[in-house]
C-alpha cells in the first residue's frame, strides 16, 4: 500500500487507490460493496477511477464498511508513531454554498478511528449528516458564533466558548442560523463494530 500512496499526488488519487486496494483486499465486488455501503456502483467506479470527488457522507459510508477511518482514505503519507501534519496536508472535504468549509485536521488509522475536524459555516449554511455507526460520539467546541446542532430531530444551541458531547449514530445537522461566522472544532470517535 505504501508504494501506491507514494505514487499518488492528490487526495483524489489517494482515495481512488486506497478504496480500490481496501475493497479488493477484503474481497468485495463492486456490486457487493455498493449494496453494503449504500453508495451506487456507478459512483464507486467513478471514485476508483479518480473521476469523482466524494462527499464526506460517502467517505464515511465507505470507511465504515471497510472498517477503516476517513483519514485512512484521504491521507497521502504513511503514519509513523509521531508525525506532524502541515496545514497544506489537511484536506478540505466539504465546501459550503457561501464559502464555508470542513477540513480534516488529523485522524488515526484503523477501525477504531478518531478524527479532528475544523468547521467554518457562514450565515445560512448547514451540513446534513447521515447517522454514523453505532456508538459514534462527537466532541464539539465552538470557537466563534453559535452552532445549531440537530441530532435525531432535537435542536441544541451551542454558543461561543461552550462545548458539547453528542451521540451521532443518528441523523444530525450543523447549522449557522445567526449573522456571525461560525467556527468550531470537532473530534469524532467511532468505535470498531
Amino acid at each position: 500500500m505504501t508504494d501506491l500512496v507514494r505514487h499518488s499526488s492528490s487526495i483524489s488519487e489517494a482515495i481512488a487507490l486506497k478504496l480500490k486496494h481496501y475493497r479488493k483486499t477484503q474481497k468485495y465486488s463492486l456490486d457487493d460493496f455498493s449494496r453494503m455501503s449504500g453508495v451506487s456502483k456507478g459512483m464507486l467506479v467513478e471514485i476508483e477511477a479518480c473521476r469523482a470527488n466524494p462527499s464526506i457522507a460517502i467517505l464515511c459510508k465507505v470507511a465504515n464498511i471497510l472498517k477503516i477511518s476517513v483519514a485512512d482514505l484521504v491521507e497521502v503519507t504513511d503514519t509513523p508513531k509521531v508525525y506532524q501534519i502541515t496545514a497544506d496536508a489537511m484536506p478540505q472535504l466539504w465546501e459550503g454554498e457561501r464559502g464555508g468549509s470542513a477540513r480534516l485536521l488529523a485522524g488515526t488509522p484503523g477501525p477504531e478511528m478518531l478524527e479532528l475536524w475544523q468547521w467554518q459555516l457562514f450565515p445560512g449554511e448547514q451540513f446534513n449528516s447521515p447517522a454514523h455507526s453505532s456508538g459514534t460520539k462527537e466532541l464539539i467546541y465552538v470557537q466563534q458564533g453559535t452552532l445549531t446542532l440537530t441530532v435525531d430531530g432535537q435542536e441544541y444551541l451551542i454558543e461561543s466558548g461552550n462545548a458539547v458531547v453528542a451521540n451521532t449514530d443518528h441523523e444530525h445537522c450543523y447549522s449557522n442560523r445567526h449573522a456571525e461566522e461560525l467556527i468550531f472544532t470537532m473530534t469524532v470517535q467511532e468505535p470498531a463494530n
